[in-house]
């Protein structure tokens, strides 16, 4: 076993866990934390043969059962496999508390990078930048064009109104959440539902559809991560969301350079693209 104590694993107990799910894997096991916070905790768990697989587990103290639903997120990424959508192969899923305290699953560790900021977003080649851009689009094509019935997704939520519902629940959000007025956002609220344009047909839509939700290598996405927001609804919807982080190199905002987006290094497609 690894001698460091990581956050949200019982090692014995996973490994167990991996002795009867994983039957190819080879313990003792190493475990290292690669995303904490308040999002679900991401750790590669490493077999003495050096085969890598990622464990996923609800955040410690997790309060909001809906938001971190282990067997939502393997359910969606389990359906994907082998659809034109890239996703890590999934080993199981385990609902058993006594096991990890929490749910979990485990898929494949894919190698690469996950572009968070311009830092990252800047290490790509230059001649990779545009094709990586335009796969990125051609994946979000993919992904609408999967028949939600035929993968086993068709239960996954309601279809229609998907806009109207999301504005529903910001706006219950932002009222249990409210210390103060703030009257832009009552604004916002107002002009949203004023313009939430007529939703046409429905997808299987992932909520979070951004480079900082990829792993990428060179001028290729390998795999789409963090489906934990994952719904049926308006495929515009990941349209317009992807767009908003798709910051160019010469966009300016109110505190200069964006650097919290990848591509606001330059040489990705643009958003008019």
């Amino acid at each position: 076993m690894s001698g460091a104590v990581v956050e949200g694993i019982d090692d014995t107990q996973v490994a167990a866990w991996f002795s009867v799910h994983v039957p190819s894997s080879i313990p003792p096991f190493e475990f290292e934390l690669i995303a904490g916070g308040h999002s679900n905790l991401t750790s590669k768990v490493v077999d003495q043969g050096g085969n890598a697989f990622v464990l996923r587990r609800p955040p410690l103290g997790h309060v909001l059962e809906s938001a971190h639903d282990m067997g939502r997120e393997h359910k969606i990424i389990s359906a994907l496999e082998g659809s034109a959508v890239p996703v890590p192969k999934t080993w199981g899923l385990c609902t058993e508390t006594d096991v990890n305290d929490a749910p979990f699953f485990v898929m494949d560790f894919v190698e690469g990078a996950v572009l968070h900021d311009s830092v990252i977003g800047g290490e790509v080649a230059e001649a990779d930048r545009r094709d990586l851009g335009l796969h990125v689009v051609d994946i979000l094509c993919d992904l609408h064009q999967v028949d939600m019935d035929a993968v086993g997704l068709g239960d996954l939520g309601r279809k229609e109104a998907y806009l109207a519902r999301q504005l529903k629940r910001w706006t219950r959000q932002w009222e249990a959440s409210r210390t103060h007025e703030v009257p832009s956002m009552e604004e916002s609220c107002r002009l949203l539902s004023e313009r939430m344009p007529e939703q046409i047909g429905a997808t299987i839509v992932h909520g979070d559809y951004r480079l900082g939700n990829m792993i990428v290598q060179g001028r290729q996405v390998k795999a789409i991560l963090d489906w934990e927001l994952c719904t049926l609804g308006d495929p515009l919807a990941d349209v317009g969301y992807s767009l908003n982080s798709w910051v160019s190199a010469d966009e300016l905002t109110t505190m200069g350079k964006d650097d919290s987006s990848p591509t606001a290094v330059g040489g990705y497609i643009t958003r008019d693209e």
